[in-house]
């Protein structure tokens, strides 16, 4: 029963669809086919954004098959891709490939149906069928010409050649107006065609036919030629002549031989005089390569040998004065062709303890510039440790506790391994010295624009050294690098205290020069250590800082919209006036920071942590606050509109003046918040807390003032129309006010 019904139901359809045009029903069910093709994938991977919430408990990085494919899709349409190592939910794996397989596998077997069948499940809807001729189906080679290479592969190699080569490139709404404009093409000539074929039916020999006469012989209606591609090869048979008389096929070959046995000497010496053209070429060209490489062997052995006299020349004045090493190490450093010498002269300041000498170095591997920076962060790297260790081992107060008290213990060994661990700091400070000036100097003489630098786990700050620097008297260390391009760079992990990038740029566009498309350069300062650095207007768009230390840094004016720093410490930084828009700050921390009339529209702040902030006129429009905590803030004249502010911690926050229209403030905290002049009109109140909240000023009264002064209701809180219902902990003044001004509450009459 259930069956017939179906069938019933298919016939009453049909019958419906088959009163409109053919070439309405061809598009229709064109149409159809392409959105059950598209919705196979943007359902699942709907779901799985969806389940894909920030609060996750458990992420996993991105499966390997769709960052092949989101990377391949988004170098061929010039989209970026910010977030390099995503994590997303399990869930979200599963439900984002099977939005890849999916399409995939529908279009399969819609292409099946329509080789076997002539009809896809839309096309049998809307009554149409293709056809190779009345009642022939297609088969599968036809329909892969037809629909995998004259409808779509043409089509979009000519949109998207014209596209990319035409300046339109990245603007996908020109390649998608051009993909238009080719399918409309496509269809014209139909339009001037008795068969009514499109472009894609002539490349295939294809018709499509109303399916009810697909098997009838139609008058005026032939089975369409084939393109001369797909007709077979006639063999030896040949073709009739007009007369009828077969005519032998002529090919190249017998054409050659027929010449040959004609013209006998002729031959001959045209395949002597080849010979003899193709033998001098080659032996021209063996001895070209013959001597190329006696040439590059003779240069290879006078650079080792040159190398060699060096080192040579260097190792004989070990025991020697210090200007004949000098002499030695700028004889090395001129060599700078020679990779060797770069890691030669790194080796040199492990080596060296002469102060004069390791300066000397380091200013011979500057002049060598870029080639030299790889072997000078290994070498950074290394003296950090062995400096972390010895320090560890360092602890002048303790020893001279341990002296003072038990003197008779204190040996001269004692002493003297003090003073040999005091000694051994002191040249690893002057080692890891050279590293960062030399590192600093080079990028600040030469940033390469093509070839991308790693720096991660370098120290480039001045902590380590700051800890001994007193005992040791060894001048701070500051790493500047201001109105450079440094996103190229790789400062992962590294240690950039007190370093200073004012405006700089840690986002480029890459090498076609455009914004925001597959190769833009960003820079990586995830969990670096950037504390008291000096960031001032710099362009840090797209930059990761996750788990970055920026506490005491200045951001005033810098660009950080849609970077991410979750997991941050911006404790008492300056972000006055700076770009946050669309940023990540999910669980930072922004303990005492400067947010004066910075930027903060639709920033994700779940979580963070902004108690005593400063955020006088900052813009948080439709920011995501949830669970955020504000306490003891200034929020004065700021922007809350569209606020996401559910069970965030406002208690004792000052919000005088501020625009809390339409604010989510579901079960927030507002305990002793001062909200004079605040707009809260729109905003959802359920389950706040307004315990000890300030509606309106109130002047102080004198001592000798009998009469109590009247509070000027006009500097209220602007409450018409607020549902203050289900509010907690309102006291009888707060509810006069909020029924004198029309707000709603059960106990207003």
């Amino acid at each position: 029963m259930l069956e017939q019904n179906s069938q019933l139901t298919e016939v009453s359809r049909q019958e419906r669809f088959r009163k409109l045009p053919l070439e309405v029903r061809r598009w229709g069910a064109w149409v159809t086919e392409l959105g059950l093709i598209v919705a196979s994938g943007a359902i699942p991977f709907g779901i799985g954004w969806y389940v894909n919430s920030p609060t996750a408990k458990r992420l996993v990085p991105l499966n390997p098959v769709l960052v092949v494919t989101q990377n391949a899709i988004a170098q061929t349409l010039g989209l970026p891709v910010y977030q390099k190592k995503r994590q997303v939910a399990p869930a979200t794996n599963f439900l984002w490939t099977a939005a890849l397989v999916a399409p995939l596998a529908l279009t399969s077997w819609q292409l099946y149906r329509l080789a076997v069948k002539g009809q896809t499940l839309p096309k049998s809807w809307f009554g149409v069928q293709v056809v190779k001729a009345p009642g022939i189906n297609p088969g599968i080679k036809r329909i892969l010409l037809r629909e995998a290479i004259g409808r779509s592969s043409l089509l979009i190699v000519i949109a998207f050649t014209v596209w990319r080569y035409t300046g339109a490139y990245p603007d996908l709404e020109v390649l998608t107006g051009l993909i238009g404009l080719l399918l409309v093409a496509d269809t014209l000539p139909a339009c001037f065609d008795s068969r009514r074929q499109t472009l894609h039916d002539k490349i295939a020999g294809t018709l499509v036919l109303d399916a009810s006469k697909a098997n009838q012989p139609i008058s005026g209606i032939f089975p369409p030629s084939p393109p001369h591609w797909l007709i077979k090869k006639q063999g030896d048979r040949g073709i009739n002549n007009r007369k009828g008389q077969q005519v032998p096929s002529r090919r190249v070959g017998d054409l050659v031989g027929q010449w040959i046995i004609q013209y006998p000497w002729r031959s001959l010496m045209v395949l002597f005089i080849l010979s003899m053209v193709a033998m001098t070429a080659t032996f021209a060209t063996f001895q070209i390569y013959v001597q190329n490489e006696t040439n590059r062997r003779i240069s290879e052995q006078h650079k080792n040998e040159v190398f060699l006299s060096l080192v040579k020349q260097l190792n004989s004045t070990s025991n020697g004065t210090s200007q004949e090493k000098q002499v030695a190490i700028l004889a090395l450093a001129a060599n700078k062709e020679d990779p060797r010498v770069v890691r030669l002269l790194v080796n040199l300041i492990k080596q060296e303890k002469d102060p004069e000498i390791i300066s000397l170095i380091q200013q011979s591997l500057v002049r060598i510039g870029w080639a030299a920076l790889p072997e000078l962060h290994q070498l950074n790297q290394t003296l950090t440790k062995e400096l972390s260790f010895q320090q560890s081992r360092y602890s002048p107060e303790k020893e001279k506790l341990n002296l003072s008290q038990n003197p008779p213990v204190a040996t001269s060994k004692d002493r003297r391994e003090e003073e040999s661990l005091k000694d051994s700091l002191l040249l690893i400070s002057l080692q890891l010295r050279a590293t960062q000036e030399a590192i600093a100097q080079i990028l600040n003489l030469e940033i390469s624009s093509e070839k991308f630098l790693d720096l991660s786990q370098s120290d480039l700050g001045k902590t380590n050294i700051n800890q001994i620097e007193a005992d040791l008297n060894i001048t701070s260390f500051k790493f500047v690098l201001n109105q450079k391009d440094l996103s190229r760079i790789n400062f992962s992990g590294a240690n950039l205290t007190g370093a200073s990038f004012q405006g700089s740029q840690f986002w480029g566009a890459g090498k076609d020069g455009l914004w925001q498309t597959f190769d833009d350069a960003i820079a990586d300062l995830s969990n670096a250590e950037l504390k008291q650095a000096n960031l001032s207007g710099a362009n840090l768009n797209h930059v990761s800082l996750e788990n970055s230390n920026l506490s005491h840094a200045i951001l005033d004016r810098a660009n950080l919209s849609q970077a991410y720093l979750t997991d941050a410490n911006l404790s008492s930084a300056k972000l006055i006036g700076a770009n946050l828009q669309q940023s990540v700050l999910k669980n930072a921390t922004l303990t005492g920071a400067d947010l004066t009339e910075a930027n903060l529209n639709r920033t994700n702040l779940q979580a963070a942590s902004l108690s005593r902030v400063s955020a006088v006129g900052t813009q948080l429009s439709f920011a995501n606050l949830t669970r955020s905590d504000w306490r003891k803030s200034d929020l004065s004249m700021a922007n809350l509109s569209e606020a996401k502010l559910q069970n965030a911690n406002l208690s004792s926050t000052k919000l005088v003046g501020t625009n809390l229209r339409n604010a989510r403030l579901e079960n927030a905290n507002l305990q002793n918040a001062d909200l004079k002049m605040a707009d809260l009109r729109g905003a959802n109140l359920d389950g706040a807390d307004f315990e000890g909240v300030s509606f309106i000023p109130i002047s102080p009264s004198r001592p000798d003032q009998f009469v109590k002064s009247t509070p000027n209701l006009a500097s209220g809180t602007r409450v018409i129309g607020v549902d203050f219902s289900k509010v907690k902990n309102l006291n009888s003044e707060q509810l006069t006010y909020i029924c004198s001004q029309k707000g709603r509450h059960p106990r207003c009459q």
